[in-house]
Parts: structure tokens; sequence; C-alpha cells
């Protein structure tokens, strides 16, 4: 395998690194657009340098959300053109009592890995990215560049309803050949991954209410409707016994994957063995008869983010709530339009409404589809190639159980051929405490980003 460091620029790429991870960048909360006004900020101020014209942008109609940078450097006359997606935005660092190092001040410790909230999702990734495209830069002759465009944005964990609404806006300025996204994860021991399609998302907010106020358990309890019990209920309704999605019309236009897709994604898949000595707990999870594969790769799912009602604190309270709240999320396959199954599910919600209580959904975001791309295509032997010279092993094919909402809709505006390759592994545990990039795993996207620019 070839050996890929950092070493010659490592104080100046962690210096900046650090600077970056250290903006507390949760874009779904209010509170902290200041922070990615900052963060913008900063991210023009490095393009700049590297011979890029810079703007940060909001959507129509959308003041109060961070900003959406857009940068773009021209190449030579008739070069291909590269659009290149990343978000500086991050999730909420709770449970903070669960973190080893502070949350947003970045740790290199002696494993070789950077503790940070957002060290690799999608900081780590982007900047990792950018560090190399700035060394193209500097090593190649301006005649063979071609024109780089950028899209960074602070609102992709909460669902890009920002950039959703601006792109179709400014198409003729997000044209390209490619478009390059480095969010996604290598297969295990960092081997080279390509993404060969993304479940989509929708998520949303279930409330139940009751009575005007809690109510005392021994007065009212056996004669009040309880919807802590009535929430368990409704959320426990949404699956049959063996792990199906129970919600009717749900999966009606889902299409399994061709012989081929099936086989390319288990000659990369992780053992059920190795799943469980990672995460702590046996994939057991989901519509029993299918592999773990297929169930992460190719099936729907209806999760449960989140449930809260009632007291939660030390000693008891005997209380029977008034109200409970439910977080979900679904993540769709292709040929699944989101407002299709969404309005299932809001029947089938509203038909399973225990009696005495009224039902709420609120707050849908995402509501992006799945993709899936031909593994003929010529931009993935591009990428194939270019991955083989990193590594020997070679790149394997992956249709990724994540989601990133608004790809879709840049590939839509944009024209662009979607090439995903990123360099996650289980271990950094992204959305968790403790989330972590090795810069082992830096270094590997640093020598991707110029391979491939290169190669284009």
């Amino acid at each position: 395998m070839q050996r890929i460091d950092l070493e010659e620029q490592r104080e100046t790429i962690l210096k900046e690194y650090f600077e970056l991870l250290r903006f507390p960048t949760i874009g779904a909360e209010p509170m902290r657009l200041k922070d990615c006004v900052d963060c913008a900020m900063w991210l023009k101020k490095w393009l700049t340098p590297q011979g890029f014209a810079v703007e940060l942008m909001q959507a129509p109609k959308m003041l109060g959300t961070p900003p959406i940078l857009l940068a773009e450097r021209k190449g030579d006359e008739g070069a291909p053109a590269v659009l290149f997606y990343g978000h500086y935005d991050v999730q909420p660092p709770d449970p903070l009592e669960a973190w080893e190092t502070p949350p947003f001040e970045p740790t290199l410790k002696d494993d070789g890995r950077v503790y940070c909230r957002g060290a690799q999702d999608d900081k780590g990734q982007f900047f990792s990215f950018l560090c190399g495209m700035r060394n193209f830069l500097r090593e190649t002759a301006p005649q063979a560049i071609p024109t780089i465009k950028i899209v960074l944005e602070g609102q992709e964990e909460s669902g890009s309803t920002a950039l959703a609404a601006l792109a179709p806006t400014i198409k003729d300025r997000l044209r390209a050949d490619v478009l390059l996204v480095c969010d996604t994860s290598a297969a295990a021991d960092l081997r080279p991954a390509i993404v060969a399609g993304l479940r989509g998302v929708s998520h949303f907010t279930v409330r139940l209410e009751a009575a005007n106020y809690d109510l005392h358990s021994g007065e009212h309890g056996g004669i009040a409707p309880n919807p802590a019990q009535g929430m368990a209920e409704l959320v426990a309704s949404l699956h049959n016994p063996d792990g199906s999605i129970a919600v009717r019309g749900f999966c009606d236009h889902v299409v399994p994957p061709t012989d081929e897709e099936r086989a390319a994604a288990e000659s990369a898949a992780v053992s059920p063995e190795e799943y469980e000595k990672t995460t702590g707990v046996a994939p057991v999870g989901g519509e029993a008869g299918l592999t773990l594969t297929e169930r992460n790769s190719f099936r729907p799912t209806i999760e449960v983010n989140g449930i809260h009602s009632g007291y939660g604190g030390p000693g008891s309270k005997t209380v029977i709530p008034a109200g409970a709240l439910a977080k979900l999320s679904m993540r769709l396959v292709p040929n699944q339009n989101p407002d299709e199954v969404m309005a299932a599910v809001e029947r089938h919600l509203k038909q399973h409404t225990p009696r005495g209580m009224k039902l709420f959904i609120e707050d849908l975001t995402g509501e992006a589809a799945g993709f899936r791309l031909p593994l003929a295509s010529p931009v993935f032997r591009l990428a194939a190639s270019v991955l083989e010279e990193i590594d020997p092993r070679g790149a394997v094919y992956q249709w990724d159980g994540a989601s990133i909402p608004v790809v879709s809709t840049l590939k839509t505006c944009s024209g662009a051929a979607p090439l995903l390759v990123g360099f996650g592994q289980p271990e950094d545990r992204i959305h968790s405490p403790n989330e972590s990039y090795g810069l082992n795993q830096f270094a590997r996207a640093m020598a991707w980003a110029e391979k491939i620019l290169a190669a284009l």
C-alpha cells in the first residue's frame, strides 16, 4: 500500500484544521448563527489566496439562515468543470458528559486521531480534500487546471433547506461535468470506496396531547389517557413483528438491487461480528431474513430518533404526562417519492392515534429522494483507476445507507455526474460523543483530491 502522510505540511495544516474545528457551527440552532457566519468568513479568507472568487449567499426569503459559500476558480478554456460540495455545520455535541475532551476544542491524541465535533463530519473530510486541492493548484501548470467550483453550506445536518431553495436559482453558476463529494465512508481498513447510491431522508416530529396539564397518577390513573404510553404504542405500530415496515403503501415502489449491485455490495460488506465489535450491539434490527448489507443499503427505514415525555429526573414523580413527543426519520430508496411516503405515514399515524389524544405532525424537513448510479459510469472507471494508484487493493462499490439530502438537488441543477468518495471509518463515531478523524484518513483524502483533479 502506498505510504501517504502530511508530515511536510503538518504544522500549517493542523493549525488551520484546528481553527476550523473550533467554530461551534450547529446550524440547526439559531443561537449559533454568528458562529456559522464567522466560520463561512474564515473559509472565504482561506480560499481567496488559492485564486477563488468567493461569495457568501443567502437563499431567497431565508434571511437568518447560515450563509452558503459559493466559490469559483476558472480553469483553462475548454477544460471540464468540477463542482465540490461539503458542509461546515455539525451535529449538537449532546450528551456533553460523555465527551472525554471538550467537544469544540480539537485534541490530537497519541492514537493519531483528532477528537472534536466535526473532526470528520464534515469539516475533516471537506477540509482535507481542500488541502489536497491546494497542493494540486500549487504544483500544476495553469493550463492544465479544470474550472473548480465549491459549495459549502451550514444546514446539511438539518435538511439543507436554504441550499435546496437557492440551487435552482443559480443553475448556471453550478453547471459542471463532475460533482465531487467527500462526506462518505471508505470500506473496512480504509480500503477506498466509491458510493454508487445514497438513501434519501425525511425527518419530522410527532406530538401527542391529552390533558391540559400533568395529572397525579394516583388520582387519575386508569381514567386519563397517558400520552407516554400512547406514544410507545404509536411508534411501535410502525413496524411488524418481523421488523418490516407496517405502513400501508410505504414500500410499494421499492426496487430491489440488481444481481450485479448485490454482489458488489456484499463483496465489501462488514461482517456481523465486525459490526458488533465496533458498535457493541449485534446487527439484528430491521427486516428479518435480509442480509446486513441489503437492510442498510437497499431497503427503506423508519427510525425513532428520540422520545420525550413526563419526568426523567432522579427519584420518582408520579404523574400522567399531558403530552409526549417523538423525533422520527425515514431513509428512502430510489423510486420512493418523499411526499407520497410521508402522506402514507401521516395516514397511518392518524389511524393509530390512541383514543382521547390529539396528534400533531410538525417540523418536516429533508424530503430528499434516494438515488443509484450505473456501475458502468465513465467517471466511476476514472475514479477506480485513480484510487488504485492510492491503494493497490483497488476500490470497492458501496450503496451508502446514510443520506446527503442536497446531493440529488445539486445533481439536477448542475447537470454533473456525482462522484462520492470519502474516507470515514466506524471508529470516527460521527454524530456521537468523542467524534474523531485519523491523520491517516486526512492524508488519504488529500491524496485523492490531488489525483482526481489531475485526472479530470
